[in-house]
């Protein structure tokens, strides 16, 4: 059973102001971030993990060399990671940078649509990426990894970011277009698992967005 750990990047300076980020967009990770990573690595320490792929985003790849970083220090031994352009973040369009409540102001029917109808979200006005877009770039990625990793205990960490994991992980559970928003948003430094016993044909659930090892309380801006 290969296991795939997704992991949302660490809190950022625009995720606390309520801003977009996006593939193009982005800012530092806040200084708490980092201990939140910390801890996340803590948490993850008694898994052995075959690699860590993680988006070229500068947010997630801080947040992957990080983790990476750590991990190798508690359990004496290297793990490679590799960056893959895929995981990175939707495309936004002209919604990157801009806050959330002046989108829903601007672009009220995408911003209503991107956050609770993927089936009717058109970002052709902002000259944005559609789920099916977002899916079809990010699932060659998933497919390759379970193509190379193939024995029962392979596991593997995968870093990138809350919308583009939101989309691909429920796409990877068999979800329809329009129920990929079902099970909620995901967190910053939340971890999602899935496993597969057939070579990724078909994934079954077995965490979903499990921030239990984060000391502080959760608030809304946390979560996409």
């Amino acid at each position: 059973m290969t296991k795939l750990y997704f992991i949302r990047h660490g809190k950022t300076e625009w995720n606390q102001e309520g801003r977009y980020q996006g593939a193009k967009g982005d800012s530092p990770l806040l200084k708490e971030s980092y201990e939140e990573i910390d801890a996340l690595a803590h948490h993850l320490s008694l898994t052995a993990f075959r690699h860590i792929y993680v988006s070229p985003v500068r947010r997630a790849r801080v947040t992957g060399s990080t983790l990476q970083h750590t991990l190798d220090t508690l359990q004496g031994h290297p793990t490679p990671l590799t960056i893959a352009s895929r995981l990175r973040e939707f495309n936004l369009g002209k919604m990157e940078g801009m806050k959330f409540t002046d989108v829903a102001h601007k672009y009220p029917h995408e911003f209503d649509d991107f956050q609770n109808h993927p089936d009717r979200y058109d970002p052709s006005t902002i000259h944005g990426e559609t789920f099916q877009q977002v899916i079809a770039r990010m699932m060659p990625t998933i497919h390759r990894i379970t193509d190379i990793y193939r024995d029962p205990t392979d596991n593997i960490l995968i870093v990138s970011h809350g919308a583009a994991l939101n989309a691909l992980v429920n796409s990877l559970l068999g979800a329809d277009l329009h129920d990929l928003r079902k099970r909620g948003g995901l967190s910053n430094t939340s971890t999602t698992i899935l496993e597969t016993e057939d070579l990724g044909k078909t994934f079954s659930l077995i965490k979903w967005n499990d921030t239990s090892y984060i000391a502080r309380t959760a608030d809304p801006t946390d979560t996409i």
